[in-house]
């Protein structure tokens, strides 16, 4: 990656506390997120992929400080993110936004599109006066491919795929530089999954936007990705280019996943890997690499010292004592 990143994250850990007894003290943590490292480049997608449960949506929330980290860094544009409070981080909320993955418990039901997407506008005071944020409003919902008259309803009137792209305007509303994209087409039929890829990847080159795309669907997060990085039960494993990744994956458990990928051709085969096990519980993770309980090729010492995560070519980095 040639210059400074736009947001460079290092070891970054998020624990939530386990409560129980009849005085409700901490018995445990769930190790939600593990020790993350990881680096955006001005202008580029990263796609963060990996199972249900393995803290793609806890990181992303984190950096942007929804929620507060456990510990570790979080550095946008050269500022350290962890440090701010008050108007310093209210400021930083318009270089850094979301786009939340349910479009049906994501906006105010009390609220008109108008006043879900003005309501920024107002709080960041980025309008004179109630013209001036009609006028933005009316522009933000031409630019997502919405009609004008539609400022005046209210979210239970469009389909998911509407609400979903007034989610985006209202992201779009402070003219952000980086936005978090929550699994943002999970909940949504593949037709329109198309429709709302095209249109991120549309406004990616409009207005120079940076992602971070959070994902489970492997064929969405190589269409729209740069770069794509794999999580397991809160830590990185792997990052490479979306090209190197795809075709040439390094962990046992990138090429595990990948191996689930629908090919379109009937006529081609790819050898199915079935991994044996379940994933651990994160209140208890396992000692040393965290994948080494299900691993094929584990050895003795997967159990007992944790792997860093290492360059291995061009780009291509790996959390494996076996395959650095």
């Amino acid at each position: 990656m040639s210059g400074e990143p736009l947001l460079k994250v290092k070891d970054l850990k998020k624990y939530f506390a386990v409560r129980g007894g009849v005085l409700s003290r901490i018995v445990d943590h769930v190790h939600a997120v593990d020790g993350v490292s990881l680096e955006v480049a001005q202008g580029e997608t990263l796609g963060v992929v990996g199972e249900s449960g393995c803290g793609k949506s806890t990181t992303g929330r984190c950096i942007l400080r929804l929620i507060e980290p456990t510990s570790g860094e979080i550095w946008f544009q050269g500022q350290d993110v962890r440090q701010m409070g008050g108007e310093q981080l209210r400021a930083l909320r318009r270089d850094m936004q979301i786009i939340f993955q349910d479009p049906y418990a994501s906006l105010n039901p009390r609220l008109t599109v108008g006043g879900i997407i003005g309501e920024a506008l107002q709080i960041h005071k980025l309008a004179k006066n109630n013209k001036e944020i009609e006028d933005r409003v009316v522009e933000l919902l031409e630019t997502v491919g919405l009609r004008p008259e539609y400022m005046h309803r209210f979210p239970h009137e469009f389909s998911g795929g509407q609400r979903q792209r007034i989610g985006i305007a209202r992201a779009l509303a402070v003219e952000p530089k980086l936005i978090v994209c929550d699994e943002p087409v999970s909940a949504l039929d593949v037709s329109v999954q198309a429709q709302v890829i095209n249109l991120l990847e549309d406004l990616q080159e409009k207005f120079g936007l940076t992602y971070l795309f959070i994902a489970h669907d492997l064929s969405v997060v190589e269409h729209i990705s740069d770069r794509v990085a794999v999580m397991y039960l809160g830590r990185v494993v792997e990052i490479a280019t979306a090209k190197d990744l795809y075709a040439n994956p390094r962990h046992p458990y990138t090429e595990a996943l990948l191996s689930a990928v629908p090919i379109p051709d009937p006529k081609a085969k790819r050898k199915r890997i079935v991994l044996q096990g379940d994933v651990p519980n994160p209140i208890r993770p396992p000692p040393g690499c965290h994948f080494h309980t299900r691993c094929p090729i584990a050895e003795a010492r997967c159990a007992k010292d944790v792997p860093e995560l290492k360059q291995t070519g061009q780009g291509h980095w790996v959390s494996c004592h076996l395959r650095s």
